[in-house]
């Protein structure tokens, strides 16, 4: 498959965001997968601009985004994203949207079609911690995730789409105490053993889900 490899921009006055630093360090291949990477700009609505005319010059199978989620744990990756822009803080061109719909005419929620649970059991079973997640907020992940949705029932019915949420790296932690990290290092190496996951095959029936 040729899957775009998506990360987002610093945000939030951090000057690094591991998402982008993982994807920079991935091989341009792992698996039976040929990566195109890209840097999308944590900005509502200018992300899927960004990425959308990517998608327009080559004949991708996959889009995949990874960005921070700072105070997780785990790696995680995305189930659904939520048709609402509820923006705690302002994003890079200092829009915030507050219970602002994302497509008037889209959907309430889109699932990602990768095989999710089979790509969260990858990463565990590399060794690395792993969760999969029912919520990508409601700030830019949460957004593009949606868009990406939006994209696939309206444009490109046959790509695969998805998202993975990444913990802080050390160097982000040190002047915020009791802050999870994950080395940069270990993100890479959960996140190469989720895409080695990726394929056409109908997802793994496991346990992965949560009780509240």
């Amino acid at each position: 498959m040729r899957i775009l490899v998506a990360a987002f921009d610093p945000f939030g006055n951090e000057r690094i965001n591991p998402a982008l630093e993982a994807v920079k360090k991935l091989d341009n291949k792992i698996g039976e997968h040929e990566l195109y990477k890209l840097e999308i700009p944590t900005v509502f609505y200018k992300s899927k601009e960004v990425l959308e005319k990517e998608l327009l010059k080559g004949q991708y199978d996959g889009v995949l985004v990874i960005g921070q989620a700072g105070g997780r744990f785990e790696i995680t990756p995305e189930r659904i994203g939520i048709n609402i822009d509820d923006a705690r803080i302002a994003d890079n061109d200092n829009n915030q949207p507050i219970d602002t719909v994302i497509q008037k005419k889209g959907a309430a929620a889109y699932f990602s079609n990768m095989p999710v649970k089979r790509m969260t059991k990858a990463i565990i079973e590399a060794g690395v911690p792993a969760r999969l997640s029912n919520t990508a907020g409601t700030f830019v992940c949460n957004h593009i995730l949606y868009q990406m949705g939006y994209l696939h029932e309206t444009k490109y019915p046959e790509i695969l789409f998805g998202f993975i949420h990444v913990p802080y790296i050390p160097s982000q932690v040190t002047s915020k105490p009791n802050q999870p990290s994950m080395s940069l290092e270990t993100i890479v190496k959960g996140l190469t053993s989720a895409i080695k996951a990726i394929s056409l095959d109908e997802d793994s029936k496991v346990t992965l889900g949560e009780t509240h």
